[in-house]
């Protein structure tokens, strides 16, 4: 594991790489708001590590601090908007990819409001040789108890976690850039024409505890229905799950997952 520099034309950005040996694929992870790429490499138990894990099945793992976090946060003091961080990155991409094998192409994991971000970047896969996208912690309509002040409050229950998680979050979390705070509420009319637009396999996961989404059966037969183009939509619950899965008990099972589906668009990309 280690802290690397992605350059993003003028800006540089910050992110976690853990690389594989001849590696499958590159999966790329994009973190939620207010929190950074340690989302991705939690130290409260050892099986929480979603870039470790990764890496140990054969993908290389990067994990980007995104715009307006970390190391380009002097730079964007206010952040980006959805559209232009998912420009600033896929840049940033390019950039990584004219150094690194990536195996046989890129696949997006998008957490929260990383998600739109993911989502975004995932419609202009042509650009990228994107695989296939992960989305979690994302949804089309809040639930009713959802408040722009309190994105932060959706953690569900503490016994959800590891103990010493929430000692650790120091390292996770920060201040949540003033255009993300602007835009996190009123992006969900723009999700169903953003996901028209993908043409990649797409995997969704609600936490079983999620608070923050409705994700009922009509919910989720709806998110589902939004995404017209791709060849495969999964919608999916993680049991015993919070918002945060990706820090929880849940992790290691959620992240076998993902990767397992990662490696599905992997086989039916090699059997056309």
């Amino acid at each position: 594991m280690r802290r690397i520099g992605l350059a993003a034309g003028d800006l540089t950005l910050s992110a976690l790489l853990c690389e594989a040996e001849n590696p499958r694929a590159t999966v790329v992870a994009l973190h939620g708001a207010g929190a950074n790429a340690h989302y991705f490499d939690g130290r409260a138990h050892p099986d929480v590590s979603f870039l470790a894990l990764g890496a140990r099945l054969g993908y290389t793992m990067l994990a980007v601090d995104r715009p307006g976090y970390r190391r380009s946060m002097p730079d964007l003091p206010g952040g980006q908007r959805i559209s232009r961080q998912a420009h600033t990155v896929m840049v940033a991409l390019r950039d990584f990819r004219a150094h690194n094998a990536v195996g046989k192409g890129v696949f997006l994991l998008g957490h929260s409001f990383g998600s739109a971000v993911a989502m975004t970047m995932a419609a202009d896969s042509a650009a990228m040789d994107i695989l296939g996208l992960e989305i979690s912690g994302w949804g089309t309509a809040f639930a009713d108890c959802a408040q722009p002040d309190a994105l932060r409050l959706h953690w569900g229950a503490l016994r959800l976690y590891p103990p010493g998680t929430f000692r650790s979050a120091a390292s996770i979390l920060g201040e949540v850039p003033r255009s993300e705070r602007i835009e996190a509420f009123g992006w969900t009319a723009t999700f169903a024409e953003v996901a028209a637009r993908i043409t990649v396999p797409v995997h969704v996961t609600f936490a079983e505890h999620e608070a923050l989404w409705r994700h009922d059966a009509l919910s989720v037969r709806e998110l589902g229905d939004t995404f017209h183009g791709t060849p495969t939509v999964l919608v999916e619950h993680q049991l015993g799950a919070g918002h945060n899965i990706s820090l929880g008990w849940a992790a290691r099972s959620y992240h076998l997952r993902t990767l397992g589906f990662f490696d599905e668009c992997l086989v039916a990309r090699a059997v056309r």
